[in-house]
């Protein structure tokens, strides 16, 4: 059974550079103009594609096999693309300048392709070379530091619609040479096109890392470069089981601020409609949300209750931005703000829902008890607790991006990590907490649940 008319695999292997591959002759740009040429023409219910590994054709890339026919395109660039859509899928027939004509030459082709990459694998096991998978892990730090300082220093806004290197140094008051190295890296990455000596932005770096762009994102991405420090200190971390350069939040002044919150209201925009679904807000007349943020989830419950009051706990110094998001979407009269510190004192009483997002894996097993007891002393009977955080499997080592926010809490808080799924009921249960469960969501946290009796 076909449920499609047409299902297409183009190949979009990635190599090591300097081995002929699809990847490396522009697949990913093909795949791409394919798409859109496709939903462009209203043929979405009659074509289906989907990216593969290597055809085996990799000197004539990129490559395509189209079924039902099983006829073989190779060497497609972007510009064929809206051709091959009209005349294979709209009208019918074969474009029979791209495509493979003698299946016994196309299969020889393949066979060899395939004995030469076995030999050659097998030359590398027998030499010890490390395995590229390795190989790469361990030197994907270097890509990430390049896009990281091109971020720190607003390149791409410095870059708008095309500048030299010498250009965008002038206003960065940057060295001419590291700058244009630094761009020439950029470009090598996808990040950056560049035409004679005129650098300029992709479509994604336009998008959401220029000043001017109603996605801007630089500012949210300025948190990761500010872990980039912290995350440098792992190995001394590890030897003295907690942070080696660890400060108060209210320490680490206005830029990190409001980088962090910047970052946080980012992610919990993209959360914040699911989280509410599945949390529900049947009953919920008071809200808290204990250290709120940007506000972003006490402005989601809000827009999905016109009953629901929320409050919002949080720093003093984070208490301004708050204040901004909730004024912008309208919400002054039914969210208000309260400085204060969760990890001490009484939070309140009365409340239907208290909301603990991302803070748990701030605080140490002990801490996050003291928390959810206090939590429990301020719901109203069958009044809820509702913990978003990183939840691990109870074994530990999944999700990979928990594991490694463990870490992250490691290099940057006194006792914090990532805890597990049986970690948080049992000290859901221990603070008095009924009806625990856990809410899987897409994405890398998910929710734990209780309720009062």
């Amino acid at each position: 059974m076909e449920p499609f008319r047409y299902h297409v695999y183009v190949c979009d292997q990635q190599k090591p550079e300097g081995v002929p591959c699809c990847s490396a002759c522009g697949s990913a740009r093909v795949i791409d103009v394919l798409r859109r040429e496709i939903v462009a023409r209203g043929l979405m219910e009659k074509v289906q594609i989907t990216t593969c590994g290597s055809l085996g054709l990799c000197e004539r890339g990129p490559n395509m096999v189209v079924y039902p026919e099983g006829i073989w395109y190779s060497g497609v660039k972007p510009e064929d693309v809206p051709e091959l859509v009209r005349v294979h899928f709209q009208e019918g027939r074969v474009v029979e300048r791209l495509a493979n004509a003698d299946p016994a030459a196309l299969g020889a082709e393949v066979r060899s392709n395939r004995d030469r990459m076995l030999a050659a694998q097998h030359a590398k096991d027998a030499a010890g070379a490390l395995p590229d998978d390795l190989a790469q892990t361990l030197r994907a730090f270097q890509e990430s530091r390049v896009l990281l300082t091109a971020i720190e220093l607003d390149l791409f806004t410095t870059v708008g619609l095309g500048a030299s290197a010498g250009e965008v140094a002038h206003k960065l008051g940057t060295d001419t040479r590291a700058t244009e190295m630094l761009m020439n890296a950029l470009a090598a990455m996808g990040l950056l096109s560049k035409r004679d000596d005129t650098f300029h932005n992709t479509p994604v770096t336009a998008r959401y890392l220029v000043e001017s762009s109603a996605d801007n994102v630089r500012l949210a991405t300025m948190h990761t470069v500010h872990l980039w420090q912290r995350w440098s200190t792992l190995t001394a971390c590890v030897r003295a089981g907690t942070a080696v350069a660890q400060e108060e939040m209210r320490e680490r002044g206005e830029e990190w601020t409001r980088a962090f919150i910047a970052a946080m209201h980012r992610n919990a925009g993209e959360r914040a409609g699911q989280v509410v679904e599945a949390v529900g807000t049947q009953g919920v007349k008071r809200m808290l949300d204990v250290g709120g943020g940007s506000g972003a989830y006490s402005i989601a419950f809000a827009r999905a209750s016109e009953d629901l009051q929320a409050e919002i706990l949080d720093l003093e110094t984070v208490i301004p931005i708050a204040q901004s998001h909730i004024e912008k979407a309208g919400l002054a009269e039914r969210i208000k703000t309260r400085a204060g510190d969760l990890r001490a004192g009484a939070l309140g009483e009365g409340y239907d829902l208290v909301f603990v997002s991302a803070i748990c894996h701030m605080l140490s097993p002990e801490g996050n008890r003291d928390l959810l007891a206090r939590c429990y002393a301020a719901l109203t009977p069958r009044g809820r607790v509702a913990i978003q955080d990183f939840i691990l499997e109870p074994d530990k080592t999944a999700p990979k991006s928990a594991a490694l926010f463990a870490l992250n809490m490691l290099v940057g808080t006194q006792a914090g990590s990532s805890y597990s799924e049986p970690e948080y009921a049992a000290w859901l249960r221990e603070a008095g907490f009924g009806n625990v469960r856990r809410v899987r969501l897409p994405g890398p946290s998910g929710l734990m649940l209780g309720t009062r009796p």
